[in-house]
Formats: structure tokens, sequence, C-alpha cells
């Protein structure tokens, strides 16, 4: 009984549960990491990428338009916070205004086209990708067109968006 008791054998002992321990552990982060680590490739190359000028070039300023900038910024968010009490009106009150209901497709169609072309705005810079650009904002207006036709002929020979939303509501 007293050989057990011996300091080397206990740290012996307290090494080999400590080892068993750290071995354990590795393995358990050997199997897991199988599953977490992939070659570092991009998904997307960068775009070209070109220097004009020097570092002590000015920046250029842009011509001033009243149609962007804090006007623009002004417009979104009136229409946005409009599209709250025009989302609301046509339940709360109870009647189904053709009138209305246009006005209604007509807010979340322009609200739609700002948010995208914001995004296209912040996501392809004009001066790197201008063609891609253009691309993308011809792109969206004729989505805008094709989505504002689409929402004219379902507003003037179908039930309606408001009656359309009320029906999948209540199936």
């Amino acid at each position: 009984m007293a050989s057990i008791a011996r300091s080397s054998l206990l740290r012996q002992s307290a090494f080999a549960a400590k080892s068993l321990r750290q071995q354990s552990v590795l393995q358990n982060a050997v199997r897991t990491s199988a599953f977490h680590t992939t070659s570092r490739r991009n998904i997307l190359p960068p775009p070209p990428q070109r220097v004009e000028g020097t570092v002590n070039d000015a920046v250029p300023v842009p011509p001033p338009s009243p149609s962007h900038g804090s006007y623009h910024w002004t417009f979104e968010r009136l229409m946005s916070a409009g599209l709250v009490p025009l989302t609301i009106a046509p339940f709360a009150a109870g009647s189904l205004n053709p009138t209305l209901d246009a006005v209604l497709c007509a807010a979340l169609l322009i609200h739609s086209h700002l948010g995208f072309q914001s995004v296209i705005i912040d996501y392809i810079p004009k001066k790197r990708m201008p063609n891609a650009r253009k691309f993308f904002m011809w792109g969206l207006n004729a989505a805008t067109a094709i989505v504002g036709l689409a929402l004219y002929e379902f507003e003037t020979t179908d039930v309606g968006l408001t009656e359309t939303i009320k029906r999948v509501w209540k199936a």
C-alpha cells in the first residue's frame, strides 16, 4: 500500500491521464477539422485595378445635381415611410379601393427600384467597372418596367394586390 502513495508513481499516473486527455482532444480536433478546413480560394477574382494620376492629385468633384445626394436620400426615406400607412390602410379600413391598390403597387415598385439601384451603386463602382455597372443599371430598368407592366395587368384584369394578400392570408 505504501508503494501506491509514492510521489513518483503518482506523477507517472497523472502524466498518463493527462496525455490520454490530450490525445483524445487531438483526435477530436483532427476529426472536426476535416469539416472546417478548405483551400483558401477567392470566390471571384478581384476586378482589374489601375492607378490613375499620382498621390498628390486632387480628387475630382462631381457636378452638383439635385436628383442625387440629399434630395435622393430624402425621397428614399419618404417613400419608405409612406409604405407603412399604404400597406396598412387597405386592410384596416376594410375597403378595397382600386386606386389605393394602384398607389400601393406603384410605391412598392419605386421603393424596390430605388433599393436595388442603391445596391448597384454601392457594390459596382463606376470607375473600376463602367460596363458592368451600365449593364446592371439597364437590367434593373428593364426588370422594373416588366414588373410594372405585370402589376398593371394584375391590377386591371385580376383581383388586385390587396385582395390577393387577403386571400392568401385566409387560406
